[in-house]
């Protein structure tokens, strides 16, 4: 099976893919290790700083090594991506999916350059999902004082079920990724509850799977409701940053004259690890 099946099954199933993002070797591995231990599949998520950090051909490598050692379904999303080389880029590299955010461009201006990314994935001789968004939900996958300025909230700037059907209808997107109430980081003082009715209402109308952005700081309850709604790709960062810099602050407080990365790292790649096994249990993939 590959990334489009295993999606297509979770949407079915009611359940949903997780997705993580990276930018260190180790975090890759809390990933990977996650899923494994579950016997679940999983996509890790590089967006464009972290796949300049870890390297775009280097990120494929590694997974198609951990793909090969293991026998893991693990598969490489090129996250959120804001121009048409970018994408290119990834998929020329060998990334399993690709987002390209048009969110904050004009209507058609986003059909228009998500069209000519599906119509260059094709010409392929590998699966590649190319996933579209509508909605702005912000950038920054750090905890925040107040929800980003112009991220959409109310109910009548959300994403709308006839945008979406021509927008699906236009472009050939495989996967979209709506605005419903979600928030790229963390709000202080509580995160805005998912609009999972206009979930259902996207999802009785798209004829392809729906993708949760920023479920950091999300309920548990909220996420498994806009799961069974229609959501099959869950993404989550912001969380697994916030675990990994606590485990490596505590590690390296606890033991000042370590000097060994593997051995004060160990802690921070649990973390993160852990935070991913609760977070695939939540999406009811085991």
């Amino acid at each position: 099976m590959n990334l489009r099946d295993y999606i297509t099954q979770a949407r079915k199933d009611h359940i949903a893919v997780g997705h993580f993002n990276a930018s260190t070797l180790d975090g890759i591995i809390a990933i990977a290790d996650a899923a494994k231990e579950l016997g679940v599949p999983v996509v890790v998520g590089l967006s464009e700083g972290e796949r300049d950090y870890v390297g775009v051909k280097t990120a494929v490598a590694i997974i198609q090594s951990i793909r090969e050692m293991s026998g893991q379904p693990i598969f490489l999303n090129a996250d959120h991506t804001y121009s048409f080389d970018r994408v290119k880029e990834a998929i020329d590299a060998g990334f399993d999916a690709v987002i390209f955010d048009g969110a904050q461009l004009p209507f058609e201006e986003n059909i228009k350059i998500t069209k000519k990314c599906v119509e260059y994935a094709r010409t392929m001789n590998h699966d590649v999902l190319v996933e579209g968004e509508l909605g702005f939900i912000g950038t920054s996958s750090k905890i925040l004082d107040a929800i980003p300025e112009g991220a959409v909230t109310s109910d009548d700037q959300m994403t709308k079920p006839a945008d979406a059907e021509r927008f699906i209808r236009e472009t050939a997107v495989d996967m979209l990724a709506p605005a419903v109430g979600n928030i790229h980081g963390i709000v202080r003082g509580g995160h805005p509850a998912l609009h999972t009715v206009r979930v259902g209402e996207l999802s009785s109308v798209v004829t392809v799977p729906l993708v949760l952005h920023g479920a950091s700081g999300n309920t548990a309850d909220d996420i498994r409701k806009a799961i069974k709604a229609g959501v099959a790709l869950v993404h989550v960062n912001t969380e697994l940053r916030i675990a990994y810099r606590g485990g490596l602050v505590k590690s390296l407080s606890e033991n000042l004259e370590e000097l060994s990365p593997y051995k004060y790292l160990k802690p921070a790649k649990q973390a993160m690890q852990k935070v991913v096994e609760e977070k695939l249990k939540i999406f009811g993939m085991r």
